[in-house]
């Protein structure tokens, strides 16, 4: 096998060019008319095929394309219709439910305040009470300390004296001193 391989490349490398005519074959003048011939041919036969065949398909395919976005354009556009629709309700309902919320703490709010109000007007009015009680009991006790004040006064300038002098004063002239005492 070898051989034939080596007589093949043989004979190619043997060839003359002048067997082949000389030149590039679609530049030779014999054979150029049934070249273009031949062009003629294919080229109005691809033509057939194209027109025919090909493009039709391809308009099918690129109405159909278009159609298909079309409809997606439309339904996207639908679909965006109505979620700004209801996004427009959701925040119509957020902003009632803001409002209902404002509204029940600011109810609330002032419920609490007059509650608090009516709670600390009891609580006034019963320490007000209480203090009245307690400066009556004060001015009781005072007088009453008052009265012992005058006596003891009294005994501690008889004491006072007494012991001063020797001898003892009467009991009405001492009342007497300390009453003027403390008038003054």
């Amino acid at each position: 096998m070898a051989q034939k391989e080596a007589k093949t490349v043989e004979t190619l490398e043997h060839v003359p060019a002048k067997e082949h005519g000389g030149g590039f074959p679609p530049f030779q003048k014999d054979t150029f008319a049934s070249q273009l011939v031949w062009l003629v041919f294919t080229f109005v036969a691809l033509y057939l095929l194209m027109s025919r065949v090909a493009l039709p398909r391809i308009g099918a395919i690129l109405d159909t394309r278009r159609q298909h976005v079309d409809g997606d354009l439309a339904e996207a556009a639908s679909l965006k219709t109505q979620s700004d629709e209801a996004i427009a309700v959701y925040e119509k309902a957020l902003a009632d439910a803001r409002n209902r919320a404002h509204s029940l703490a600011n109810e609330t709010r002032e419920k609490h305040a007059a509650a608090a109000e009516a709670a600390r007007k009891a609580l006034d009015a019963t320490l007000n009470s209480r203090i009245a009680d307690a400066e009556k009991a004060i001015g009781e006790r005072r007088a009453a300390a008052m009265t012992n004040v005058q006596g003891i006064a009294a005994e501690a300038a008889s004491a006072i004296i007494e012991r001063l002098i020797g001898n003892s004063p009467a009991a009405p002239e001492v009342q007497a001193a300390v009453a003027d005492a403390l008038k003054r």
